[in-house]
């Protein structure tokens, strides 16, 4: 009998064993060790080709991961920083968004299946269930099925489960073919980040992400987002650049002129104070339009474009 015992110690000291080495390999997760990461591996880049925002190397990833930072930072869990990027971006920001639709038979009609197969399970197959319930009544059951019929009984209503199940996971696929989720609009997303950081004073990243929507959509409603988010950075040269090139399109913009005319005070002084009366020709009305007056009445420096 000792050496039943020893056995039985020996396969107890190795099941400890292998659960420690377990328990060690999940410690030493990197995923474990940054929390960032794992947030970030479950979001999908939408810059990208099939990479989440943990792996690639795109600056909206690299912004989305600084936004998973903040907000850890911030205390929030994973569950609503995923909700977070859902309502800005909507569920393909996700690298596994839920399921919906039709599809939602692959996951209710099965589990719905096993839990009525099982209750059929235990009462047919249960031992002397037919007798029991004729005990119980203390009447005879004609239609009652002796052990064989219940478990032939049992088969063909194993297999028409199975034909269920197999016909619903058809069907949906028709309807609602699983094909691969398209990401998130990179434009959008980028737009959206860049307001985010601006509503948080980072304009450099703002003007980052301006130009990454830039790259996709040369669009001069974002090129002048771009060009007061360089203004407020204090990049007042970049600014002008970026303002000259929609005036160059459109000479009576509003905005065109008046973000040149602000980023040209300090190097330009008297073709900025000419900017902003043009400025002030063309949009009278602007809401900017009573702080230039001031400016250019009294000198100061304007609260803001």
């Amino acid at each position: 009998m000792r050496w039943r015992r020893a056995l039985v110690a020996l396969v107890l000291v190795m099941l400890a064993a292998a659960a420690g080495a377990a328990l060690a390999r999940s410690a030493g997760d990197p995923d474990r060790q940054d929390p960032v990461r794992a947030v970030s591996a479950g979001l999908r880049c939408p810059a990208c080709q099939g990479e989440s925002v943990a792996d690639s190397r795109s600056p909206i990833a690299a912004a989305m991961r600084q936004v998973v930072a903040d907000q850890l930072a911030q205390g929030r869990d994973r569950t609503e920083i995923r909700r977070w990027f859902v309502q800005r971006y909507g569920a393909d920001v996700l690298t596994d968004p839920p399921a919906r639709g039709v599809r939602l038979l692959l996951w209710g009609v099965p589990a719905l299946a096993l839990l009525a197969g099982g209750y059929a399970a235990v009462r047919t197959l249960r031992p002397g269930a037919g007798r029991t319930g004729a005990a119980r009544t203390g009447s005879a059951v004609p239609w009652a099925p002796d052990a064989r019929g219940a478990r032939r009984a049992w088969r063909v209503a194993s297999a028409g489960v199975v034909a269920l199940v197999a016909s619903v996971a058809i069907v949906a696929d028709r309807l609602d073919p699983p094909a691969r989720p398209a990401p998130a609009d990179p434009v959008a997303v980028a737009l959206q980040l860049a307001h985010d950081l601006e509503t948080q004073n980072r304009y450099d990243a703002a003007a980052q992400m301006y130009q990454e929507a830039l790259r996709d959509r040369p669009d001069d409603d974002v090129r002048l987002r771009l060009a007061f988010a360089q203004l407020r950075a204090g990049d007042g040269a970049a600014a002008q650049r970026t303002a000259r090139d929609v005036l160059a399109r459109e000479p009576a913009s509003p905005d065109g002129l008046l973000v040149l005319g602000l980023a040209q005070r300090n190097s330009r002084p008297v073709e900025a104070v000419d900017t902003l009366r043009r400025f002030l020709a063309v949009a009278p009305e602007h809401p900017a339009a009573a702080e230039i007056r001031r400016l250019l009445a009294t000198g100061r420096e304007p609260v803001g474009p």
